[in-house]
């Protein structure tokens, strides 16, 4: 089934433009047209998903790219990755400690909170 560009823009959340800059880096290709307007495979949505989540963990298009045209030997490719998982595990603990310090901060009937004692603990594991 192919979907037209706008209905990939909505249900990605990407501009129709995004769309087209990710073609014109290689990262997507349109599998036809629908009248004037670019078409897509359903698959294309998990390709931009992917996309999406690798932005946002800090990866750059061109690391991207690579990432998609990847193989099994591409040793600096993985290095590349494991290395990047290890900062993502590394904001996720982050995340953690400064949810958890929150979560008390909610509950907490020190007055005044910021002097509170487990607060400040878990302040203190969040850095």
């Amino acid at each position: 089934m192919l979907l037209d560009i706008a209905e990939v823009s909505q249900r990605s959340g990407l501009a129709p433009s995004a769309l087209r800059f990710y073609e014109r880096k290689g990262l997507i290709t349109p599998d036809g047209r629908n009248g004037l307007r670019r078409a897509y495979q359903a698959e294309t949505l998990s390709r931009l998903t992917l996309i999406t989540c690798a932005r946002d963990a800090g990866f750059t298009l061109a690391e991207i790219a690579a990432f998609l045209r990847a193989g099994p030997s591409d040793t600096v490719l993985r290095e590349r990755m494991a290395a990047k998982e290890r900062e993502v595990s590394e904001r996720v603990n982050q995340l953690t400690r400064l949810r958890d310090s929150l979560r008390h901060a909610a509950v907490c009937e020190h007055d005044p909170l910021v002097e509170c004692p487990e607060f400040k603990q878990a302040i203190r594991r969040a850095r």
